[in-house]
């Protein structure tokens, strides 16, 4: 498929598209007329993509990430290193204590509203 379908397809910008494959995320055959088609597989890579970052991981760790996962065509994934293992236990550190830090945001919220309703009620 070209690329503006695997856009339409994914709510994937052309111009992310083109960024992933020049990251070596993502990978195009070129036409004779220097046109990318994309495999029917660059669906699922591309929301997978989309998955990891927003996930907070940056595209260097995803290009390392990527082989170790199966796509959805079965194929075979590589083995993930003990590096790779490790880099990505960081990371899921690191989300668990940004979502600690938004609950105690959201509780010191909600003291806040509890607070300003009870002043509301005693005027």
């Amino acid at each position: 498929m070209r690329i503006g379908e695997l856009a339409r397809r994914t709510g994937v910008s052309e111009r992310s598209l083109r960024y992933y494959e020049k990251q070596g995320l993502l990978t195009a055959e070129r036409t004779a007329g220097g046109h990318r088609e994309f495999p029917g597989s660059a669906v699922d890579r591309v929301i997978r993509i989309q998955e990891l970052f927003a996930a907070g991981l940056c595209s260097a760790k995803i290009g390392q990430l990527l082989p170790c996962m199966r796509d959805t065509d079965g194929g075979p994934s590589e083995i993930a290193t003990p590096r790779l293992v490790a880099d990505l236990t960081t990371e899921r550190g690191r989300i668990d204590r940004m979502i600690a830090d938004l609950v105690r945001s959201r509780e010191v919220l909600d003291e806040v509203i509890e607070a300003a309703a009870v002043d509301e009620g005693g005027r």
